[in-house]
Parts: structure tokens; C-alpha cells; sequence
């Protein structure tokens, strides 16, 4: 089962919160991962990328050794954790989709999240999105602006590729 908080979140301790999010992994026994919804483009991009990473594991083709970290470098389009790192959250105020995946996903202990859609694309999200994903501005006339998250799906589906 995957579950997706998304809202808004100031992050004063960044450790702090990742650390909160090993423990209730641990307790509840799921794989929690915090993410940059504003790198993001969509809900279909996170559960395509988590799919993805839970199929590596089953498969034996993982590159990390969690699914937590492994759901990061497909949902970034790589291979490389520096990389799929640029996905991470950060000190400040943050636009954040936590992931959960799991029998009992339950996110509640979360409640420092204030609930909004923040997953979806829209424009604001560009030129981040094209950054991270190194989608040219030649792709985007070739496909349009409404094909950007097709663009990025096509990145995530590419990590097997280059294995």
C-alpha cells in the first residue's frame, strides 16, 4: 500500500525530522520518504517511481539498500544519490509529499504538516523541474508545456535503462 501526505512544512531541524521519520519507519514497520514536492509533477510520478523501486528490490536489481533511498533515486531520475539528494527537503519552509509504503501506512504523527495539494504541476515549477530532470527547452517546444510530466515519467522509466 502507498500512502502520500502532501501540505506544507517549516523545517527548523532537518536531521531532526528525518530522524522522526526513521523512527516511526521502525515502529510501524513502513518505509516513510520525504520529498521536494516542488521538484515534483504529479502524484503519478511518485507512485511510477515507487512501483519502480519496489520492483528493483523484488527483482534483485536495487542500487540501495533501502527502499526508502531507492524510491528516492527513481523518483529523481538517477542512479546517483548526489543526485537524487536535490529531491531532499531542507531547512526553511518546504512544499513536502511524504511517502509511505507499507500494511499500515499511517502518517498522523505527522501533524506538523499542514495539509495542501502541492504534488501536482503547474507552471511555478519549471524551470526546477526542468533542473533536476536536465529536460532542454528544445523537449518542451518539441512536446509542450503539458507534456513536462510525461517528460519527467519518461526519466523515472529510464533509471532501468542505465543500470
Amino acid at each position: 500500500m502507498i500512502h502520500i501526505l502532501e501540505g506544507t512544512i517549516f523545517i527548523d531541524d532537518v536531521e531532526g525530522f528525518l530522524d522522526k521519520i526513521k523512527k516511526i519507519s521502525k515502529e510501524k514497520n513502513i518505509t516513510i520518504q520525504a520529498l521536494d514536492a516542488d521538484k515534483l509533477a504529479g502524484k503519478e510520478h511518485i507512485r511510477f517511481a515507487v512501483e519502480k523501486a519496489m520492483n528493483s528490490f523484488k527483482a534483485g536489481t536495487n542500487i540501495a539498500n533501502d527502499l526508502a533511498k531507492e524510491i528516492m533515486l527513481y523518483t529523481a531520475g538517477t542512479r546517483q544519490i548526489s543526485k537524487a539528494m536535490r529531491l531532499g527537503i531542507h531547512k526553511g519552509e518546504n512544499n513536502i509529499a511524504l511517502v509511505a509504503v507499507g500494511e499500515e501506512t499511517d502518517l498522523s504523527a505527522f501533524n506538523e504538516i499542514k495539509p495542501g495539494q502541492v504534488i501536482e504541476y503547474n507552471e511555478s515549477k519549471r524551470e526546477a523541474i526542468m533542473k533536476v530532470f536536465n529536460i532542454t527547452r528544445e523537449e518542451i517546444e518539441a512536446v509542450e508545456e503539458e507534456k513536462i510530466s510525461e517528460l519527467v515519467l519518461e526519466r523515472v522509466a529510464l533509471v532501468d535503462v542505465i543500470k
